[in-house]
């Protein structure tokens, strides 16, 4: 029986633990030498490399849809302090550096929390949605990952309404997992997020337009059934193609994702699901 860890020592154990990661990242964050993003322009730069929105009420699983209602204000009340940030080169974004806790007082509702494979509520819950939203713009950017948390082992929902591959989603905690992002370039970029009643939207931008464009894929999509249970697996590629040729410059694998299903399996089609042994 594998050895339990101080946090799992009841409710007293896990607020001594999350007061210590807290702690020791706002330490780190106080000495790092990074330049972390602060400029809000609200006029939106030039440039518009990519645009993309998803839906906030969702259907998943068997979640309450009080928790995607609540998720809603939450979005809401994070967009604007995040909304025309400026990335200049050398400059780092973090998520938590802009949000800041998402506590009662500052107006956020329970929402959706997921943790080692399990679904649950929290004040401030849905935040995921956020970064989902940050990592997809990104990947369709220049602008370098330097934080990027997984779900990691765990498909937690069906394909309700799915727009983005599986695996190329975010896990972030306050304020020991965060997002973050850091323009290597020459180049400056924007981040515009804001929603409406039906879905969070966002938009990359820079000042000069890029000669290149990047186009996210996924290939080897299937699920196999093993011993534990039924895995889903795929590949997400990004590729790289010169903006007025449509020429490949490079193809790179970003994510290879083997996740045990958590929901009932009968959302699965039969015709996705193969023998792990034809796989191996």
């Amino acid at each position: 029986m594998p050895r339990k860890l101080f946090c799992e020592y009841g409710p007293l154990a896990y607020r001594i633990s999350r007061w210590k990661v807290r702690t020791v990242r706002s330490l780190q964050n106080l000495f790092s030498r990074e330049r972390i993003a602060k400029t809000i322009e609200p006029q939106p730069l030039p440039a518009l490399l990519y645009s993309h929105k998803s839906l906030i009420r969702r259907q998943l699983g068997t979640v309450d849809m009080r928790l995607q209602n609540n998720k809603a204000q939450n979005l809401s009340t994070a967009a604007p302090k995040i909304s025309g940030v400026l990335l200049r080169p050398g400059e780092t974004f973090s998520f938590w550096a802009m949000v800041g806790s998402c506590s009662a007082k500052k107006g956020y509702l329970p929402g959706l929390t997921l943790k080692q494979g399990q679904t649950g509520e929290g004040v401030g819950g849905g935040m995921c949605q956020f970064t989902n939203l940050l990592h997809w713009l990104a990947l369709h950017s220049p602008l370098t990952v330097t934080e990027h948390h997984h779900h990691d082992g765990y498909d937690l929902f069906p394909d309700f309404g799915r727009q983005v591959p599986f695996g190329s989603g975010t896990s972030i905690q306050y304020n020991n997992l965060d997002y973050r992002l850091r323009n290597d370039t020459k180049n400056t970029f924007q981040i515009r997020v804001w929603t409406t009643e039906t879905h969070l939207c966002g938009e990359i931008r820079a000042v000069n337009p890029l000669p290149y464009r990047f186009h996210i894929v996924e290939t080897q999509s299937f699920f196999t059934r093993e011993p534990d249970g039924l895995y889903r697996n795929n590949v997400v590629e990004r590729r790289t193609t010169d903006a007025a040729t449509g020429t490949l410059l490079e193809q790179t694998v970003l994510r290879r994702s083997h996740a045990l299903v958590m929901y009932d399996e009968s959302y699965v089609p039969e015709d996705k699901i193969k023998d792990a042994e034809q796989e191996s």
